[in-house]
């Protein structure tokens, strides 16, 4: 029987853990890099144009639950590793499992076509290439949304945060951060150290939690007092008081304490800075006359510049006419992976974890392709997969705010659960696979301080 063969999109976190689950089921790759380094948006200013990482950026979760699951990090790394270090990781990655000789760089997907039973690839280039089947890891983070019509009549400098790499252009200025997100607390936490002022825009209730608690990462707390059985109700009231231990209430430091389900986010200083009042937390913003914006709480505050952490549009240019599975407020996957109407057309990554490792998750999701790529696990017939997709999206809205940055979100746990129902129902027992015990020769990360 011919050896299948498969295109992966994105030497990324989910490109790499893809091509390597593939070969791990007998199922040859090749993987298309649109820049010329492996690694994706962890790469500080990667030449594929489609990173938003900046200088001071760190994983938000610990590393020893961030890795891939049969490659940890190396001994002495730091809890939260930076760009510099997840490059490296993603290098050793790819250099262990034989992944480097089967990307092709500076190669950008432009089209993909169904051909018969598999896929056809087309690139910039005018190049195509038939496949039996096609893993989609672009990511979902590359396109900045529009500037917001609330800040039209703003005169001063804006930038979407995607574009934001250093604090000093910003040296002795007044900026204002919209959003609160993981990025927007990052980047006004980094940009406030040289600024003259630095507001944070938070229109909904957000709950920004400690980086660590009791000296460890916060994670490790919430696994401990979060039990599965408990309903998200009571896990959310178990946060905000861990939270007011550490860092009182939110509204203290200008924010508005939510009541129910959201994304988690963390930091270490932030709080620490409106303290010290580098950083001004302020609601929604009502307008904007020149350089004089006007809060809706009826106050105003004169800026220079701001930077709009408000989030991206998913971008998936090379898809057929009609089969984009990203609609309006709805993602059209099964298991947020397969795509119904297209045979053998897979994602991995689109998502955003509602807690836990985004590289864990794809790891698990990776697994579930190369299972189904090697006829181990059978799918449902199309009209199962769209009603559990309806089924996904009721749970999605019923559970999270209706706004667009909610639109990926995703619970690991009950997402776990769904994948392995595909598994049981076609009788396959799943080995988890073994924590490496040894690593390529090679000095490990040096760790804080050193």
């Amino acid at each position: 029987m011919k050896k299948k063969h498969f295109a992966v999109i994105g030497a990324g976190a989910g490109g790499l853990c893809a091509a390597k689950n593939l070969l791990a089921k007998g199922i040859e790759v090749t993987i298309f890099e649109t820049g010329s380094k492996i690694g994706g948006l962890w790469v500080y200013d990667n030449d594929s144009g489609r990173s938003p990482a900046y200088r001071s950026l760190h994983i938000n979760s610990e590393a020893r639950v961030s890795s891939y699951i049969d490659f940890p990090f190396p001994a002495g790394t730091p809890l939260y590793p930076d760009t510099v270090q997840m490059e490296q990781y993603f290098n050793e990655y790819a250099d262990h499992f034989d992944l480097r000789r089967r990307i092709r760089f500076k190669s950008e997907v432009v089209a993909i076509e169904q051909d018969g039973e598999g896929v056809r690839v087309r690139l910039r280039s005018g190049e195509s290439e038939r496949f039996d089947g096609i893993v989609i890891a672009s990511g979902h983070q590359s396109i900045p949304r529009e500037r917001p019509s609330e800040i039209d009549g703003f005169t001063g400098d804006y930038i979407h945060s995607g574009a934001y790499r250093i604090p000093e252009t910003y040296t002795g200025k007044r900026v204002l951060v919209i959003g609160p997100g993981n990025s927007g607390v990052d980047i006004a936490a980094d940009v406030c150290t040289v600024t003259d002022m630095t507001y944070l825009v938070a229109r909904n209730p957000v709950l920004i939690m400690p980086r660590l608690m009791f000296g460890v990462p916060q994670s490790r707390i919430l696994v401990k007092v979060e039990k599965p059985w408990l309903p998200w109700s009571l896990r959310v009231k178990l946060r905000i008081l861990l939270t007011r231990i550490f860092h009182g209430r939110m509204e203290q430091w200008g924010f508005r304490t939510p009541t129910g389900r959201t994304h988690p986010i963390s930091h270490p200083t932030l709080i620490s800075h409106i303290a010290w009042e580098r950083i001004k937390a302020k609601p929604g913003i009502d307008r904007v006359n020149g350089k004089t914006v006007h809060f809706v709480d009826g106050t105003t505050a004169e800026v220079d510049a701001m930077i709009g952490a408000i989030g991206y549009h998913t971008d998936l240019p090379f898809m057929p006419a009609g089969a984009d599975p990203i609609g309006e407020g709805r993602v059209d996957l099964y298991n947020r992976i397969v795509h119904p109407e297209l045979s053998n057309v897979f994602f991995v990554g689109l998502f955003d974890a509602s807690g836990g490792s985004n590289i864990r998750m794809m790891d698990d999701q990776s697994e579930y392709v190369a299972s189904i790529a090697s006829g181990e696990v059978k799918l449902p017939e199309k009209a199962e997969m769209r009603r559990r997709i309806d089924e996904d999206l009721a749970y999605q809205q019923k559970q999270y705010p209706h706004t667009h940055r909610y639109m990926l979100e995703l619970d690991p746990v009950r997402y776990r659960k769904n994948l392995a129902r595909d598994y049981t129902v076609s009788g396959v027992r799943r080995t988890p696979a073994a924590a490496l015990t040894e690593r390529p020769s090679r000095p490990d990360y040096a760790t804080p301080g050193e």
